[in-house]
């Protein structure tokens, strides 16, 4: 499980410098009552925030403070257009982007080729499992499975803020029948922990009748 504090500048008392020290202590706590679960430092953060920090401050809150992966938030109102090109500085600082819950964001659901074309460029996707099992009513849920669909995302995620209360990992699998699903829950998010070139997702035939488009999210 990862630690993935906001990391913006209307959350100022999340502070950097503490996030390790912290995780290590839960850590200590989770091994002293015999819980199996380890947790890694990590944040996520906003694309604006991270163009005033240092290089060393943006790799102590990449996944397990490699320095390799870091997950940047997509807003939840309207894009401006130079979101674009604050990913891309990321990317030249020598980050993987891990883009965060991008089909809940209404300007991708109206203009899904705009997504597109940012996975393309070789931005990952981390979707919300809430997301994947919202119902077709759902314009996230849409988009999410457009994107398994045509191979553009690469992660589900549980984004839970408390205990319970949100679709976790087996409620996403099982709302979907893609086989990159499964692939999106273990080989893909193992390999971004361990700073690693992401494995082949399995290969799926084209649905005789596909349910969800890019095209038309």
């Amino acid at each position: 499980m990862v630690a993935t504090p906001h990391l913006r500048h209307d959350f100022p008392d999340v502070q950097v410098s503490e996030l390790s020290g912290r995780v290590a202590r839960l850590q200590a706590a989770l091994h002293e009552r015999a819980v199996d679960l380890e947790v890694v430092v990590g944040g996520e953060v906003d694309a604006v925030w991270a163009q005033h920090q240092t290089d060393e401050t943006l790799r102590a809150v990449s996944y397990g403070a490699r320095g390799t992966d870091l997950l940047v938030e997509t807003p939840y109102g309207e894009l401006p257009p130079v979101l674009e090109e604050l990913l891309f500085r990321i990317r030249t600082r020598g980050f993987r982007v891990l883009l965060a819950h991008p089909e809940r964001n209404p300007t991708f659901q109206r203009t899904p080729e705009r997504l597109a074309r940012i996975v393309d460029g070789g931005v990952l996707v981390q979707l919300t499992a809430a997301s994947v099992t919202a119902g077709r009513r759902s314009r996230a849920c849409a988009l999410a499975h457009a994107l398994i669909d045509e191979g553009r995302a690469h992660v589900i995620a549980s984004d839970a803020h408390t205990v319970g209360g949100r679709a976790g990992l087996a409620e996403a699998l099982q709302a979907t029948e893609h086989p990159r699903a499964r692939w999106m829950v273990t080989e893909a998010p193992a390999a971004i922990l361990a700073g690693e070139p992401l494995p082949p997702a399995p290969d799926a035939p084209a649905p005789a009748r596909r349910r969800w488009s890019l095209r038309r999210a």
